[in-house]
């Protein structure tokens, strides 16, 4: 797996969750809502430090951005594109397959 965020993503992270080098935000499985690829489930995101090794990561003005390894279930099969919707202003998350 592998996480990119747009620049424009980045920078609403850095705005309204107040980011400051050395945060990390997670990312996560969620019941209710869906993805493009999962029913019932959605992303949920949370500014948070990780407590093993992180299944990817994505280090970008000094802020890493990943998913725990107790999320594979969720991300496997797929790497995560974070960008911004402008017209709602938030995130959008876009899965794309992996190459086997």
């Amino acid at each position: 797996m592998k996480i990119d965020v747009t620049e424009r993503a980045v920078k609403w992270f850095e705005d309204e969750l107040a980011l400051e080098k050395g945060d990390s935000v997670r990312f996560f499985g969620k019941t209710y809502g869906n993805t493009e690829v999962h029913e019932g489930f959605s992303i949920g995101m949370s500014v948070d430090q990780p407590d093993s090794e992180p299944l990817a990561q994505k280090e970008v003005n000094e802020v890493t951005y990943f998913a725990g390894k107790e999320d594979e279930w969720f991300f496997s099969g797929y790497n995560l594109e974070i960008d911004l919707d402008t017209k709602l202003e938030e995130p959008v998350y876009h899965f794309q397959e992996t190459q086997s």
